[in-house]
């Protein structure tokens, strides 16, 4: 009598364990990549190469580069608001170019590689001046930014 509950028990705490098991194995590698991807143009047109800058609430910043297309893609956002900037990269000039002499190989103080695109105008990559926000949410989103000169 004494195997017949040992076994009933057994049974009533291995089932249950086992289903658990068996249910979480079916997900692995499903869930969507948690990124926000898009392209910053300039006035629905020339693509724009720059910084794209999320800036919490409490003041943190995840930022990516954008691309020869003027895309970009930040990856593991954080859920929530966020204040977008998008900052000129760093060391550009507008309509500055190398002279014609200049060695690539040789840095000389210009950016001669990188995305090709317009910078962006400069009130977008401050704070006080950026109307753009944006609400992130888990999983993949698309946030394409157009520009106003």
């Amino acid at each position: 009598m004494n195997n017949f509950f040992s076994r009933r028990i057994c049974l009533v705490l291995f089932f249950p364990v086992a289903l658990l098991g068996s249910g979480c194995s079916g997900s692995k590698g499903t869930a969507p990549k948690d990124q926000v991807t898009g392209k910053v143009t300039l006035k629905g047109g020339k693509a724009v190469a720059g910084i794209v800058v999320f800036v919490y609430p409490d003041g943190t910043e995840t930022s990516a580069p954008t691309g020869d297309e003027g895309t970009y893609t930040i990856p593991k956002p954080t859920p929530g608001t966020v204040k977008v900037l998008v900052k000129a990269m760093p060391g550009a000039s507008p309509g500055l170019r190398p002279p014609k002499d200049a060695d690539p190989t040789k840095d000389a103080g210009v950016s001669v590689s990188g995305p090709s695109g317009v910078p962006p105008p400069a009130k977008y990559g401050l704070p006080a001046s950026s109307n753009l926000t944006y609400e992130v949410k888990p999983g993949q989103q698309t946030f394409n930014i157009d520009l106003a000169p």
